[in-house]
Parts: C-alpha cells; sequence; structure tokens
C-alpha cells in the first residue's frame, strides 16, 4: 500500500462494480454484489448498473440496502477483498443519517402469563391502530 491515501501501488485503472462492492465489504459475497446488480439495486453516478460495469475513482455509487439507499464515493479501487481497515480508505459514505425510528410502546405480557384472551388481543390491536 502507497501512503497516499492508502492505494495500492499497482491498482487497476478501473474494476467491475460487483467486484468492488464486495471488495469494501458491501455485500458478504460477490454474486450477491451480482444479483444485487442485476435486481437494479445498484446505480452509478444515478444510472442503472450492470454487474461488469467498471467504476473508476471519482464515481458516485448507490446501494439499495435494508430499505435505505447507501451513497459511496469512489475513492480508490479494489479487485480483491481486504481488511475492513484497508477497505475503508477506498470509499466515501455520504450516505445521509437516517430518521430515528418513533418508539412504539407496545404492550408486553409478563412471561408465562399465557396466551392472551380475545379481549387482551383486541386491546393490543387498538393500541397498535390496527382497528
Amino acid at each position: 500500500m502507497s501512503i497516499a491515501g492508502n492505494v495500492p501501488k499497482n491498482a487497476p485503472a478501473s474494476v467491475r462494480i460487483d467486484a468492488w462492492l464486495w471488495a469494501i465489504r458491501a455485500y458478504k459475497t460477490r454474486s450477491a454484489a451480482t444479483a444485487a446488480c442485476r435486481a437494479g439495486h445498484v446505480k452509478v453516478n444515478d444510472a442503472a448498473a450492470k454487474a461488469a460495469q467498471p467504476v473508476v475513482p471519482g464515481d458516485t455509487v448507490r446501494v439499495r440496502q435494508s430499505g435505505y439507499d447507501r451513497i459511496l464515493l469512489v475513492r480508490g479501487l479494489l479487485a480483491k477483498r481486504v481488511g475492513a481497515e484497508a477497505a475503508s480508505h477506498c470509499f466515501t459514505d455520504q450516505t445521509p443519517k437516517r430518521p430515528a425510528l418513533p418508539a412504539l410502546g407496545l404492550p408486553m405480557r409478563d412471561r408465562g402469563a399465557g396466551r392472551p384472551t380475545k379481549r387482551d388481543r383486541r386491546v393490543m390491536d387498538r393500541l397498535r391502530g390496527e382497528d
């Protein structure tokens, strides 16, 4: 690794998007990254990306994960999976902060109290707003 930017000295000019997403640990397997590209969950510079599309430093990658978009700016290229510390130097996460979920006061039953009665279920449904 070179000192400037922690990018390998013999880094390629471009890397496939599925390989890069796997290498920076956005996906657990490369096949999962490929499947996400096929499903349309990956965009490069706001255009749908196929798995073989090359990425270069400066590109913006938008990845749909867990119902939220994760926005990554490509700073360095990786073709092989490396440690989390080294991988974190190859992208900048520009994802906006997620809104906090409202804390619901869901009813809790005492342990060992048995199944709720029909009346109990109706009360719980009313509290949840499921009339």
